[in-house]
Order: structure tokens, then C-alpha cells, then sequence
């Protein structure tokens, strides 16, 4: 275990040296799950492996107490910055996620977005998670979804040493509820979302750059072509095969004693 998280942090050391500016945005999936939650004003909200901690900002924004807690010094370095900019209160925790400086009980909601597919023992985040949890408190995992093509030529590059991250995983859905619910949880939901902008024009994007073409980070809208995409997903993401065509899943689940 400590091999790996060690070398995750050297990754993203360097991952957070880049401007954020170069780092796609997550879409609003993960703040349209905590505002179903109920009412977030005052609620003590912590992001794990928070990387830009952009979501956390938002939620500061509607109330909450933010904390994020990321080990890469770096990340919280470019938090504080967006921080200061934006002019908001926001609380930075340099920190492990298998050993969470806070005390039993005493966080309303915790979450986190592509943290749990770079450890090869998931199951031990979501037992700290679990002990720092409120009673009646809610916990949010977001990873990506294993059947998809994004899966093949991530495990393509891990082999040939060319992927980003390092070594990384990807789950089911089902098997992401399952460690949730061994880790002591109810799961109360599930959700998913297809990549946004679509994988194709990022790994296009990415193979442009290396020959000094630089597309924008996201392409120019249709209104008509968008629209019309746009109506086909919201009825598709109702089916339940649609979990095995996302690119990221996750699950809203509910510490009850």
C-alpha cells in the first residue's frame, strides 16, 4: 500500500505544476448529487483527493463548509490560488486519505472524484471515510466505469509506462456499491455521466499537442446538433444499460450507525 500511494504522489506533484487552466473541469454530476442531499448551508463538506478542488469552491458558494484534503502539496497550492482569487473561505488539509486527520463523527458529507481507481485497497478509504462520517451523513464516490473504450487504451498505456497516472483501475457499478456496502454503508443512489467533451476529441487534442497543433480544452458548441444530443441523453441515462456505456459512475450512500 505504500508503495503505490507513494508513488501517486510524485505523479501528482507534478500532475498540479501545470496551470489548472489545462485541466478539465468536472461536470456539475457531483454537486447535483450533494444538493439532493438537502439543504447544505453551514454543512461540513470535505473533498478527498481534492486535485483543484474546483467542486469544493462551488460548494462554498452555496453554504457549505469546505475542507479539502489532498497529500501533493502542489494541489493545494493551486486551491489556495483559485481561493484567493475567487475571494473565498475554503479550509486546506494536507493529508492522507487511509488516515484522515478528523475526529469520529464529525463530517456531513465526504466525497470524492477519481481518487479510489489509483489504490489497489479502495476498500480502506472507504473505512476511514466511513469513521469520519456523521451518523446520517452521506459519502460519494466517483469513478470511472469499466466497460469503455477509455479502459483499453488506459491499460494499453499503463503497459507501455505512458499512462499519466500511473497505475489505475476502473470499477462497475455493481462492485462499487458492494464496497460501499462492506465498508458499512446503505447505499441510497446511483448516478453516471458520459465524458464531457467526449474522449475522442481529448485523446485528439492530447496527440495534436505533441506536434505543437493546439485545439481549445473544449470545442465549440452546435446549438442545434447539442440540443438534440442533449434530449438523447437525458432519456438514455433513465435505462439501465446506460451504466455500461458511461464514462464516470457513482454511487450516494448513507452512514447509518
Amino acid at each position: 500500500m505504500t508503495a503505490t500511494r507513494q508513488h501517486n504522489q510524485h505523479i501528482w506533484e507534478l500532475f498540479w505544476e501545470q496551470s489548472i487552466e489545462e485541466v478539465y473541469a468536472n461536470s456539475e454530476r457531483i454537486i447535483d448529487q450533494i444538493r439532493a442531499v438537502g439543504d447544505i448551508e453551514n454543512k461540513r463538506i470535505m473533498e478527498v483527493g481534492a486535485g483543484s478542488g474546483r467542486d469544493s469552491l462551488k460548494l462554498v458558494d452555496l453554504g457549505a463548509q469546505a475542507f479539502v484534503l489532498d497529500y501533493a502539496v502542489n494541489s493545494l497550492r493551486r486551491i489556495r490560488e483559485l481561493a484567493l482569487k475567487q475571494q473565498k473561505t475554503i479550509h486546506l488539509v494536507r493529508g492522507d486519505a487511509f488516515h484522515m486527520p478528523f475526529k469520529a463523527d464529525s463530517i456531513d458529507i465526504i466525497f470524492h472524484q477519481g481518487l479510489l481507481e489509483h489504490f489497489t485497497n479502495p476498500e480502506d478509504i472507504l473505512k476511514e471515510s466511513y469513521y469520519a462520517t456523521k451518523i446520517g451523513g452521506r459519502h460519494i464516490s466517483d469513478v470511472p466505469q469499466r466497460f469503455h473504450l477509455y479502459t483499453v487504451v488506459k491499460h494499453l498505456l499503463i503497459w507501455l509506462n505512458r499512462w499519466f497516472a500511473g497505475w489505475e483501475t476502473e470499477f462497475s457499478i455493481g462492485q462499487l456499491k458492494r464496497l460501499h456496502t462492506e465498508a458499512g454503508y446503505l447505499v441510497r443512489s446511483a448516478y453516471g455521466d458520459w465524458m464531457r467533451p467526449s474522449f475522442f476529441y481529448r485523446a485528439t487534442r492530447q496527440a495534436l499537442k505533441k506536434v505543437g497543433i493546439r485545439l481549445p480544452l473544449y470545442p465549440r458548441r452546435v446549438p442545434v446538433l447539442s440540443a438534440l444530443r442533449d434530449r438523447w441523453r437525458g432519456y438514455f441515462k433513465k435505462q439501465r444499460i446506460a451504466f455500461y456505456t458511461f464514462m464516470d459512475i457513482g454511487v450516494v450512500a448513507e452512514k447509518k450507525d
